[in-house]
């Protein structure tokens, strides 16, 4: 600022070229996403100069992609008291009104940014294609149509071009996408995003490796270019993702590059609120907890804060922080809760009242559990992050709540966890049950857990221990028939297997578990059969106790 009004002051003759590299500037510190900086140089150039519409609608744009539309709605509005290209105001409104779906008002507003232009003027067509593709609503055709307009009177104008490369991309169509890109970089050298955006393309294509070369070459040229090092920690997280091996050298590189993205950004709350989701997708949730706590001390008055907080404390085992923190997000009214809040509020609740010695808080396990079925209601997929939980539960031999977690996300067919949460949930009810010392088994509950076997064989019909599971459930329930039915069935899945399948010792115990329960099930009302069953047994295992003494019963 201080340097700013000494040039001013030294070269009053050359004010319209100052302004005109102020505005340049500001415009290079949105394109390298350093938005603080870009700001005060936006209201410095307003302060000296009221009338620069343009600066007016560039503030604008910064505050709207913020998401702050308010403060958009007042530099558009004083914009539109500019002497100087205050027409360009009329589309910040246009992009607000598209956010808000209302398509014909936008149309209004584009219409009087574009009602005085030149002949050869293209800069709003240009603006309003970005309005069309950064809209909440985006429009990639009407993006496309009116940026051909600027092509036709600028075919080599580097910024449109960028502008309906972005467009293609949005619309899914990569080819027209990649030539644009590159005509724009072709046309201005100087323009890194263009080049950058090549390796956004081999990125969205799952070619890792080639859009990490790409990126490099963008640092190669300028190695202070800060959105780089972002779509490389976004590379370098999806990479990790898709391919477990390389995940922990991965994760660390995308750590390692949004910090470096973050260096050369600058570093306010917005910027660091970026860092913490970052943070959360690459589950660095100690770092995300340190995070947290230092944003609380710099601004005690922004209440995301205690989201990030929230879930670094449940992470991290510090389950008391965590609920009182996503709760204090949640009492505030203009905070929109997402289904994650209450999925992990539900989380540590549910883990503050089970814990490892078996003894369960049932109103705490109770409250997570309504929680959960909220976050559920409005985001259906987290029913994947549940299967870490029912499996803790089920290893501490917390069955019925191992059931109850698993139960919520049994039925979502989309879950890549659909096949293994019925299972865990038709063997939590089994053993829930088997494992009862008073009382008889809960007959509702042992149909539910047959019900969750008979998923699994619709999505897996070889899975055969589903089989086995059956006919130990009609055990406990002593329904003789069924019993008999998927024993046998179990046993005929096995041995077309063979004998390399047979030959297994695991295997011989349950197959004599179902020769002895078969034999079992007969001995009521058809004492041969049961028999036969005893001496199949018996000749898997001669010192069978239980079937020797069975046959010399039935005898």
């Amino acid at each position: 600022m201080n340097k700013f009004k000494i040039f001013s002051l030294a070269l009053v003759a050359s004010a319209t070229v100052a302004k005109a590299q102020d505005i340049k500037e500001a415009k290079k510190a949105v394109d390298a996403e350093q938005f603080q900086k870009a700001k005060s140089l936006l209201k410095a150039i307003i302060k000296a100069k009221p009338s620069d519409g343009e600066a007016h609608f560039v503030l604008g744009n910064v505050y709207l992609n913020q998401s702050i539309v308010d403060s958009a709605k007042i530099y558009y509005a004083s914009g539109l008291q500019a002497s100087d290209k205050k027409n360009l105001n009329y589309i910040g409104l246009g992009q607000i009104d598209l956010d808000d779906k209302n398509a014909a008002a936008a149309q209004a507003n584009f219409g009087l940014a574009t009602k005085d232009m030149k002949r050869k003027d293209v800069e709003e067509f240009i603006y309003i294609g970005r309005a069309y593709i950064n809209s909440n609503n985006p429009d990639y055709p009407a993006a496309i149509a009116v940026l051909k307009r600027a092509l036709l009177i600028e075919p080599q104008n580097a910024n449109a071009l960028l502008t309906i490369g972005d467009a293609y991309y949005g619309s899914n169509n990569q080819n027209d996408a990649y030539k644009a890109y590159r005509d724009a970089f072709t046309a201005d050298p100087t323009l890194l995003r263009a080049k950058m955006q090549l390796g956004v393309l081999l990125k969205g294509a799952k070619s890792y490796e080639e859009a990490i070369k790409s990126f490099n070459e963008v640092i190669a040229i300028n190695p202070n270019y800060g959105p780089v090092y972002r779509e490389l920690a976004e590379t370098y997280y999806k990479w990790g993702r898709n391919k477990t091996s390389t995940a922990k050298v991965n994760m660390q590189n995308a750590i390692t590059n949004y910090e470096k993205y973050l260096s050369l950004t600058d570093y306010s709350l917005d910027s660091k609120m970026r860092h913490a989701d970052f943070l959360i997708l690459v589950k660095d949730y100690k770092t995300l907890e340190t995070v947290a706590n230092k944003m609380i001390a710099e601004d005690k008055v922004n209440p995301r804060i205690y989201r990030y907080l929230g879930y670094a404390a449940y992470e991290n085992g510090n389950v008391d922080v965590a609920i009182k923190s996503i709760e204090d997000f949640m009492k505030v009214p203009s905070n929109k809760v997402i289904g994650r809040d209450y999925l992990y509020l539900g989380l540590s609740k549910i883990k503050k009242g089970t814990n490892a010695e078996g003894v369960v808080d049932q109103a705490a396990f109770d409250s997570g559990v309504a929680d959960i079925k909220k976050a559920i209601e409005l985001e259906p997929l987290v029913v994947e992050e549940l299967a870490d939980l029912g499996k803790a539960l089920f290893g501490k031999k917390q069955f019925a709540q191992a059931a109850t977690v698993f139960e919520l996300a049994v039925n979502n067919k989309e879950s890549k966890n659909y096949l293994d949460d019925n299972v865990y949930y038709g063997i939590s009810l089994y053993y829930a049950n088997a494992n009862k010392k008073d009382g008889a088994p809960d007959a509702a509950a042992l149909a539910k857990a047959e019900g969750a076997f008979d998923r699994v064989l619709e999505a897996s019909p070889s899975y055969d221990e589903a089989y086995l599971y059956k006919g130990r459930i009609n055990n406990l329930l002593e329904k003789d028939d069924l019993i008999i039915k998927n024993y046998e069935e179990y046993v005929t899945k096995t041995t077309a297997k063979g004998p390399e399948e047979l030959a297994k010792p695991a295997t011989v115990k349950k197959v004599i578990e179902a020769y002895n329960s078969i034999g079992a099930s007969y001995a009521n009302t058809d004492k041969a059969k049961a028999i036969e069953y005893f001496n199949k047994t018996l000749v898997l295992d001669p010192a069978n106790a239980y079937a020797a003494q069975s046959v010399k019963a039935l005898k």
